[in-house]
């Protein structure tokens, strides 16, 4: 580890849920290098975006990281609001408390609005999981991930591909850093204390016997009769095996309205992240709408199925477990009559995919400011 004689100041930002599985790892690697002399000190930010007990808080004990140095407290709202409260808030945050660098993750709206205000007050931005792509305008995130990677200084990196995106954007080869997954580090650092939810037993769950559910974007779960649609191929194509289905809030409103119901079909309260990676890694098989349990379930050997229409992880699909389906409910037969036949395949695990990439990055920082 190189010794830095300046002191580095570096602002952490966390939004939403899949932030702090982000943060965490990198906020044990700079504990760590610090006691080896690295001079880099850091505050952690919540903004606030996502606001509820299983969705945030508990993941700052679950994963062992401090309570953030400040909440800013910016949840609900429009996408306009919310984006507006976070630059408000975080520019305030930001003059009080100078920082030599910001630190984003994601795609959230948080990762996009903190990078706005740090670039207009002469801050450096390094973006974590810069580059990836899904080319689809109407996600919220695909714009979030564009307008920060136009604006950051360093780019953190999980794929050869992503690279690739940023090279095609002009970015120049010396800001781009290949370190792979810190929701890799994360998962890895913590797989030995993944914890069995208490309904596991009460509902006669059985190892690789059941399916873990999971939708909360608009596409699937906006419009009732969508919604409707994929939930009677799923309940009528898992051979009555269990299907947990740990309700986004989003999710709950909607599905609540419309009376759906299967005696095989199990709705649990959203999950923290130890006992639902329990429940992931002892499934048959995960169907959801989701990126980021994609990567989770490549790493752990878990068969996939995804229904979305794009992916900004294709290496999920071309190297792992994943199948992105579509939003189609008639795409789910088939897969699931390919998952019940055993002929899924077995997938491999991406490069540098290692539970490493946090010590990477800050082993960069140490170069960046020694």
């Amino acid at each position: 580890m190189l010794k830095t004689d300046k002191a580095m100041n570096i602002t952490l930002i966390a939004g939403a849920r899949p932030n702090f599985m982000k943060i965490a790892p990198i906020i044990h690697s700079i504990q760590k290098a610090q006691q080896t002399g690295s001079n880099i000190h850091y505050r952690l930010i919540h903004t606030g975006q996502h606001y509820d007990q299983k969705m945030s808080d508990t993941f700052f004990k679950e994963l062992n990281i401090p309570e953030p140095d400040a909440n800013l407290g910016c949840g609900g709202g429009t996408q306009a609001e919310q984006t507006a409260a976070i630059i408000i808030a975080f520019e305030k945050e930001l003059l009080a408390n100078p920082a030599d660098l910001v630190m984003v993750v994601g795609d959230v709206t948080s990762t996009m609005a903190c990078s706005i205000v740090a670039k207009k007050l002469n801050t450096k931005v390094a973006h974590v999981e810069a580059g990836i792509r899904s080319w689809d305008l109407t996600m919220p995130e695909e714009i979030n991930r564009m307008v920060t990677d136009a604006l950051a200084d360093y780019f953190f990196t999980t794929t050869e591909l992503a690279n690739e995106n940023l090279r095609k954007l002009g970015v120049p080869d010396e800001k781009v850093f290949f370190v792979g997954n810190v929701m890799i580090d994360t998962l890895l650092a913590n797989r030995h204390r993944f914890q069995k939810p208490a309904f596991f037993d009460e509902l006669n769950l059985q190892k690789k016997q059941y399916f873990v559910l999971t939708m909360h974007r608009p596409a699937n779960v906006d419009e009732a009769e969508k919604l409707k649609a994929l939930m009677h191929e799923i309940v009528s194509n898992t051979q009555g095996l269990p299907i947990v289905f740990p309700i986004h809030p989003r999710t709950a409103k909607i599905f609540s309205e419309l009376g759906i119901a299967a005696e095989n079909l199990k709705i649990a309260e959203p999950l923290g992240y130890l006992e639902f990676n329990y429940l992931v890694e002892n499934s048959k098989g995960v169907i959801t709408d989701s990126g980021g349990i994609t990567e989770e379930t490549t790493v752990m050997g878990i068969p996939c199925i995804t229904l979305r229409d794009n992916t900004e992880r294709p290496e999920t699909i071309t190297i792992g477990t994943n199948e992105l389906i579509g939003t189609n409910p008639e795409a789910i037969k088939p897969a699931l009559d390919k998952l019940h036949a055993g002929v899924w395949k077995k997938g491999g695990i991406p490069e540098l995919w290692d539970g490493k990439a946090a010590e990477r990055i800050v082993n960069h920082l140490n170069e960046f400011y020694g």
